[in-house]
C-alpha cells in the first residue's frame, strides 16, 4: 500500500530527516539505540539501512532483551551493484547481534522491496499494521460509550485475556509478570491524557472489549513524513475476538467499537488510522477486513 494520504510527506522533509540523524548521533543518553549503516561504491552512497533497538514496554516480560528493529525506512538506489540489500542485511544483523539483540526484526510498507530479502533469511510476518484512509463522522453506537475510572478493573481482566491470546500466538508476546498491575496504572494515567479517547463496549450490562484511539508517533513513520492526520489503535480487544481462529459471535459488536474509535479520531482531525494486529489472529483480520482496512506494513521475526 502506497497510498498518499498514509505516506505523506512532510514540507520540510529533508530537514526533519537531517534534524533526527543529528539528534540521534549527537544525544548522549538517547531514549533508545538508533544506526544508521551506509551502502558504499567508489561513487559514493547506494544504500542505507536504518535500525533501533526497540523498547519492551513494561507489561512484557522482555526475556530476550531489546529486539532490534529494522526500520521501514531502508534504501537501495536503481544504481546499486547486484547484491547491495542483502550485503546491507548483513550488516544490520550483525551490528544488531553485536548490540544484544536476541531476537531480529524487520519491517516493510505492503509488497515492498525488502520482503523477499526477509523470506530469502527465514523471517516470517509477526505483526501487521491495517490502515483505512478516509474516517466519517458517523452516528452513534449502541453499547460503546467513553470509559471512566470505574472501567479500568473490567479493562485489565480484558487485557490480560488478550495478552494470553498474544503469548499463545507467539513467546515473542510473554506478558510480564506484573502486567495487570502496570496495566491498571497506565489506564489510570490514559484517561487523564488529553490526546486519545478510551471506549468500553457493553451489552446488557456486560462488559464485553476496549479500544484506544491516540496519535501516531514516529516509531511507525520514518522521519520525513507528515504524521499530523494518521491516528492509531493499538489497545483494542473484544470477546468475540477470544478465539483467535474463528469470531465468537458475529463481529457486529466488536466493528462498531472499531468504528467508534474511528469517529473519534476524526473528531479529532484525523482521516486516517492504523490498527496492529498480530499476523496470524485471523478473527480479529476478519472484523478489520470487514470493516475496509488493508495492510500498510508489515513487521517480520527471523526465525
Amino acid at each position: 500500500m502506497t497510498d498518499p494520504a498514509i505516506w505523506k510527506l512532510d514540507a520540510n522533509a529533508g530537514d526533519k530527516v537531517r534534524s533526527t540523524v543529528k539528534s540521534a548521533m549527537e544525544n548522549d543518553n538517547p531514549p533508545f539505540r538508533q544506526q544508521w549503516l551506509l551502502a558504499e561504491t567508489d561513487a559514493g552512497a547506494v544504500g542505507v539501512a536504518h535500525t533501533i533497538l526497540l523498547p519492551v514496554p513494561p507489561i512484557y516480560a522482555g526475556d530476550f532483551g531489546a529486539p532490534g528493529l529494522m526500520m521501514e525506512d531502508c534504501f537501495v538506489s536503481r544504481d546499486a551493484p547486484a547484491g547491495t540489500a542483502n550485503a546491507l542485511l548483513d550488516a544490520v544483523e550483525a551490528d544488531l547481534v553485536a548490540a544484544g539483540a536476541k531476537i531480529l526484526l524487520g519491517a516493510s510498507v505492503t509488497d515492498g522491496a525488502w520482503e523477499a530479502a526477509y523470506a530469502a533469511r527465514d523471517y516470517v510476518p509477526l505483526t501487521l499494521y491495517f490502515a483505512k484512509v478516509g474516517l466519517e463522522k458517523v452516528g452513534d453506537f449502541e453499547g460503546v460509550r467513553n470509559a471512566t475510572a470505574d472501567d479500568v478493573p473490567a479493562i485489565v481482566t480484558s487485557s490480560a485475556e488478550n495478552r494470553k491470546i498474544l503469548f499463545d500466538l507467539n513467546v515473542f508476546w510473554k506478558p510480564h509478570p506484573e502486567a495487570d498491575a502496570r496495566f491498571d496504572v497506565w489506564m489510570r494515567k490514559s484517561l487523564t491524557l488529553a490526546d486519545r479517547d478510551m471506549l468500553v463496549c457493553e451489552t446488557e450490562g456486560e462488559f464485553e472489549g476496549y479500544a484506544i484511539s491516540q496519535p501516531s508517533t514516529q516509531l511507525h513513520f520514518p522521519a520525513p513524513h507528515d504524521i499530523s492526520a494518521v491516528g492509531f489503535i493499538d489497545d483494542y480487544f473484544h470477546d468475540d475476538f477470544s478465539d483467535q481462529e474463528a469470531l465468537d459471535g458475529d463481529g457486529v459488536a466488536a466493528r462498531d467499537l472499531l468504528t467508534a474509535a474511528e469517529v473519534a479520531l476524526k473528531n479529532r482531525g484525523n482521516d486516517v488510522v492504523l490498527v496492529v494486529c498480530p499476523a496470524v489472529w485471523s478473527s480479529k483480520i476478519d472484523v478489520l477486513k470487514s470493516a475496509g482496512y488493508r495492510t500498510a506494513i508489515t513487521w517480520f521475526i527471523k526465525r
